[in-house]
């Protein structure tokens, strides 16, 4: 295995510092995965190790693994629509973070580096914190700091070194980048690097084994920086891939009207994300401007037939309370997939299978 660019196909080792390709500024992506294969997956394995023989990880590299993944997807009546929800909130450090973190701290640990940095509005940021005090990883954060007191308070107490930034969420990624460019620090980036990608992939691998080996019709899930549908697409496609699903469901990207390149780039017709200001909004989990996995995204959506709409503010809080009157208790973020949810409802057909992604729990954020 090794790290290429998926711009230019130049080639840098697993355990490289780079995060983006030094010869275009292409995304780096992890050539020579293995493939999936039913027959390797450790059905007595209660995490998503049960992967472990496909996740691709330096030979010999030891799991750090809080027991994340294989999280409930159960069914739910609303509003004459029975759904599925993949409740990924329920992860160790309360979001679906902890599939990438598990797998890149792991990667970490193997090729020596003693220090890890993230840039993150708070889950990814509280994910790394956890795993890095679990593996005896020394970690940087730079934060918002207008983000979730909740969650800046979870960084703090796993013993992370905390920076808030002033300004916009893309201010605490430029503050990151600078600090891992001198000194031995890795930069565990949620969004660049390929092995949190990889680790994403196992929702979709968990939905199918729960599916009694079959794809759902639909998957609804709030998108951002695009790690999470990317890695659902890439863990549906290997499946399809390998002859064990019939087609690819149809991907639902939700977003925040008030940072929406996604969805505004897919009502025009665009192949690339709609340039905009970078707002605050509720949904600060996907309050990303230039998303960096946005053409792949567009294509993904184009692909599979799906679609990217947004929601508004008011959109957003009345469907977090609606969920929590079903019992479920979400983060604006993970609410505005079910606000755009409540949008699609006239369009979905009568007996297709709907999942929608719960990535954050409520408890993180005040209401």
């Amino acid at each position: 295995m090794e790290i290429r660019c998926a711009n230019c196909a130049k080639t840098y080792p697993l355990n490289t510092r780079a995060w983006v390709c030094d010869a275009c500024g292409g995304l780096l992506e992890i050539h020579g995965a293995p493939a999936f294969d039913p027959a390797r997956v450790n059905a007595a394995m209660r995490s998503l190790w049960r992967y472990e023989a496909m996740l691709p990880l330096p030979s010999g590299a030891k799991p750090y693994s809080m027991g994340e993944g294989w999280t409930p997807l159960i069914p739910l009546d609303y509003d004459g629509l029975t759904i599925h929800c993949k409740l990924d909130f329920l992860n160790p450090s309360g979001s679906f973070k902890d599939r990438g973190t598990t797998v890149i701290v792991s990667a970490v640990k193997s090729f020596g580096y003693p220090h890890v940095v993230e840039d993150s509005s708070g889950n990814a940021a509280a994910s790394l914190a956890a795993y890095s005090a679990y593996a005896g990883l020394a970690a940087t954060i730079f934060a918002p700091a207008h983000a979730s007191p909740v969650k800046l308070a979870q960084i703090e107490v796993y013993g992370a070194q905390l920076e808030r930034i002033e300004g916009v969420r893309e201010k605490s990624a430029e503050a990151a980048q600078a600090a891992v460019k001198h000194g031995d620090a890795y930069y565990a980036s949620h969004y660049y690097n390929p092995f949190v990608v990889a680790g994403m992939q196992t929702t979709a691998w968990e939905i199918w084994e729960q599916m009694q080996g079959r794809a759902p019709d639909v998957i609804v899930m709030p998108a951002g920086q695009g790690t999470n549908m990317v890695g659902m697409y890439r863990g549906f496609r290997a499946l399809y891939t390998q002859g064990l699903v019939a087609r690819l469901p149809r991907l639902i990207a939700a977003q925040a009207e008030r940072v929406a390149p996604i969805a505004l780039a897919y009502a025009r017709g665009a192949a690339e994300p709609v340039p905009v200001e970078p707002y605050k909004t509720i949904a600060e989990g996907i309050a990303n401007s230039q998303p960096v996995h946005g053409v792949e995204l567009l294509r993904i959506l184009c692909e599979t037939g799906g679609a990217a709409l947004s929601a508004s503010e008011d959109e957003i809080r009345a469907a977090r309370l609606k969920l929590a009157r079903h019992g479920i208790f979400v983060e604006p973020t993970s609410a505005t997939a079910m606000a755009v949810l409540d949008k699609l409802a006239g369009e979905l057909q009568g007996g297709e299978t709907i999942v929608v992604s719960l990535t954050g729990s409520g408890l993180k954020a005040p209401l």
